[in-house]
């Protein structure tokens, strides 16, 4: 095994991973702290394979591979907010979805493969290419990141009051559904940079992971949001660390699994906390 050196650092390709990633987890830590305060992860998990289908999409009609994880995305997010205000069950109404999503997914995966499209882009989405984003998909990730987090903090208090409570929300005159179409899609443009990163199979670890960790050391809606953005910042830094001196690790497997460590370390610590009390 041969371990690298901070002269990577340094590189073209881990600059870019580093500002691309930063502004990533910034994005998922602020959007999962919301979704956990609106039991709403399993979305986050829906628009994953959506964003696979939307790449898969892209490839066949020979458009940017961008572009088809932005619309992919978006579109199904304002699906699931409607059918969810309609069906009444959102974990139902989702699962149907992206269950047939993943099988459409996979044909025109199967289609691309035959017509003879590089279908290494595919396993790039499904697993992630930071260490490969280019200068363009930078910039991109940057002015959606600014977009997605200007967004949350002009939503901030009514949204977090209807994920409270939804039902005093609207008795107050609170425009839930708009707020939740709204919210939505920020979380479909958070799915569309992140799969980028860490690709669509890992994206719900760098949601989940920061935002439960982050539950774990406040109540406070607010302050949790603040931490789980410092939480997924200081995973995404911490696996490009170890894939910089050990090249060997996929980048996006060491940021899932020191935001899953961060994860373990605070529900040790909460559980300490618990014994102690009782």
């Amino acid at each position: 095994m041969t371990l690298g050196s901070l002269s990577i650092f340094t590189e073209p390709f881990m600059v870019h991973a580093c500002i691309a990633g930063t502004v990533v987890a910034l994005v998922c830590g602020a959007v999962g702290s919301l979704l956990v305060l609106r039991s709403e992860v399993f979305t986050a998990d829906a628009l994953s394979h959506v964003a696979f289908t939307g790449a898969m999409a892209a490839l066949v009609f020979g458009v940017a591979l961008g572009l088809g994880l932005i619309v992919a995305c978006v579109g199904a997010a304002i699906v699931l907010v409607l059918l969810g205000r309609r069906v009444g069950s959102s974990d139902a109404t989702i699962g149907s979805v992206f269950a047939w999503v993943l099988g459409l997914g996979t044909l025109l995966l199967a289609i691309a493969t035959t017509r003879g499209v590089d279908s290494t882009q595919g396993v790039a989405v499904l697993f992630g290419s930071i260490l490969t984003i280019s200068t363009a998909s930078v910039i991109s990730t940057v002015v959606l990141g600014a977009v997605a987090l200007v967004a949350i903090a002009i939503l901030g208090r009514p949204l977090v009051f209807s994920s409270i409570d939804r039902a005093v929300a609207e008795a107050r005159g609170i425009p839930v559904l708009l707020i939740s179409g709204i919210f939505a899609i920020v979380v479909a443009l958070a799915t569309a940079m992140a799969v980028q990163a860490v690709g669509a199979l890992l994206f719900v670890g760098l949601i989940a992971a920061p935002a439960g960790a982050a539950d774990r050391l406040t109540g406070n809606p607010y302050r949790a949001v603040v931490w789980s953005m410092g939480l997924a910042t200081a995973s995404v830094w911490g696996g490009l660390i170890i894939t910089g001196f050990v090249p060997t690790i996929p980048a996006a497997s060491a940021i899932i699994g020191v935001a899953a460590v961060v994860f373990c370390v605070t529900a040790l610590i909460e559980n300490r906390r618990r014994h102690r009390a009782g």
